[in-house]
């Protein structure tokens, strides 16, 4: 990487980039994101790659989760809290009910922009340029071509959705884990409500009984913190917002970034990029990941090894995983790297319904994590993480789960402009079951 510099992607291709029509607007926006200050703190990149390396070496749990695409009109009050409670009680499920750390990283504060399977589409009979997240157009047919304006704005409600989530921690409201705010409803089966309540009081007895020696919980529960994340798609964004501090150079955009499926070909631009900086960097692996690919993407993206600096985050799809996952765990083994194995049970779980909608069934994402789990230790590895799109409000935009939502719920509450999220009810329900796994595992290996 010794030519490597902010801006030596644009020597490469590139793919999956906005085509702006005002190039002079264009600039004028991306030297005014430059000029503005960072969004998050060189230090807490590097606290976060440091818990990351935990999380390698099993001593760690990663919980990933958020919006599959941010909307700017979701940056206000309700939709922060609610995103941030579900993120903190799904982390005290699994640090007190596995007993191991937990690494909280939202997708959240900069997931704004969305990579598309072509630059245009077709509504009602007309041919519109693609909506490719807020960071980049509208939704709305009227406001389609892609507007620099948007970069700006995109980066302020960054800055506010971070303002306001290290606000409410550093307020109180990471006390989550009183029963009184734990919404349990959604549990219908008499037997496992029991088992939840039962979790929850320990959680609360525990912290209190540490809260009342004089110890603050966040000493116990490890630093309530919650990292920010989003797919580094927009280059000319990302470049934007790095800086060089002492011999390293930082996205300071936010704290973790990950290439997706569409943009990690070994030869182009996002692979430069993100090949010379410091941030923690997640790959998504999918059916299209071949062994030789992989190993190359972690030589390339961690030349040095650097323990905490690459998360792979799998996606298969409950059918495949079986065959596809062994394979790689191997090629990696074999290179002796060090990667954080995360699990993403979303994306290869999309399916349509008869009448168009898309969604995804709880019981198959519940599948592949639970192959995951089987698969990594059959292999002598371990799954650290889990990768979620979840929102802390109670849409309905995937089947099943304990509130036995069906095709026929899903018009209901159905709000996602991309992807569909597991629900409040759905995801806390995925953080018991992924709690009792750990636990389970943990047992087997004797820790």
């Amino acid at each position: 990487m010794a030519d490597w510099h902010p801006g030596s992607w644009r020597q490469r291709p590139i793919r999956q980039q906005p085509e702006y029509t005002d190039t002079e607007a264009l600039a004028g926006a991306l030297a005014e994101v430059t000029r503005l200050p960072p969004l998050v703190h060189p230090g807490e990149v590097d606290s976060l790659r440091a818990q990351l390396a935990r999380a390698a070496r099993g001593e760690a749990f990663l919980l990933q989760g958020g919006d599959c695409a941010e909307r700017f009109a979701d940056c206000t009050r309700g939709p922060i809290e609610n995103k941030l409670k579900i993120l903190l009680q799904m982390s005290l499920v699994l640090t007190w009910g596995a007993r191991i750390p937990t690494v909280r990283v939202g997708r959240m504060a900069g997931q704004y922009a969305k990579p598309r399977s072509s630059s245009w589409e077709t509504v009602d009979g007309r041919q519109v340029p693609s909506y490719r997240g807020d960071h980049v157009n509208s939704f709305g047919l009227e406001a389609r071509e892609p507007d620099p304006d948007r970069l700006v704005q995109a980066y302020f409600r960054s800055a506010a959705t971070l303002n306001y989530v290290r606000a409410l921690l550093g307020g109180g409201f990471a006390d989550l884990h009183r029963p009184e705010t734990w919404d349990l409803g959604f549990v219908r089966s008499a037997r496992r409500r029991a088992d939840y309540e039962r979790m929850v009081a320990a959680i609360t007895e525990a912290l209190e009984f540490v809260e009342a020696t004089g110890v603050q919980t966040a000493s116990v529960t490890g630093r309530v913190d919650i990292f920010s994340s989003h797919e580094g798609l927009l280059l000319p964004y990302e470049q934007a917002l790095t800086e060089r501090v002492g011999d390293r150079w930082y996205n300071l955009g936010s704290h973790f970034q990950w290439i997706g499926d569409r943009t990690r070909q070994v030869d182009h631009a996002h692979v430069e990029y993100f090949g010379g900086i410091a941030n923690p960097l997640g790959i998504k692996v999918g059916p299209t990941m071949t062994a030789p690919e992989l190993v190359e993407l972690l030589e390339l993206l961690n030349p040095d090894d650097e323990p905490g600096k690459i998360t792979l985050i799998t996606r298969f799809g409950a059918d495949r995983i079986d065959n596809e996952l062994p394979p790689l765990i191997e090629a990696v083994k074999d290179s002796g790297r060090t990667v954080v194995w995360s699990s993403d049970p979303m994306h290869g779980n999309t399916e349509k319904t008869s009448s168009g909608i898309k969604t995804r069934d709880f019981d198959r994402i519940l599948d592949e994590l639970d192959q995951a789990f089987t698969l990594h230790a059959a292999c002598g590895t371990r799954l650290s993480g889990v990768h979620f799109e979840l929102t802390g409000d109670n849409v309905t935009e995937c089947t099943g789960g304990p509130q036995e939502l069906g095709e026929h719920d899903l018009d209901r509450a159905y709000e996602t402009f991309c992807d569909p999220r597991l629900n409040y009810a759905q995801a806390l329900e995925m953080a018991f079951l992924i709690a009792r796994a750990l636990q389970d595992f943990r047992n087997v290996e004797g820790e």
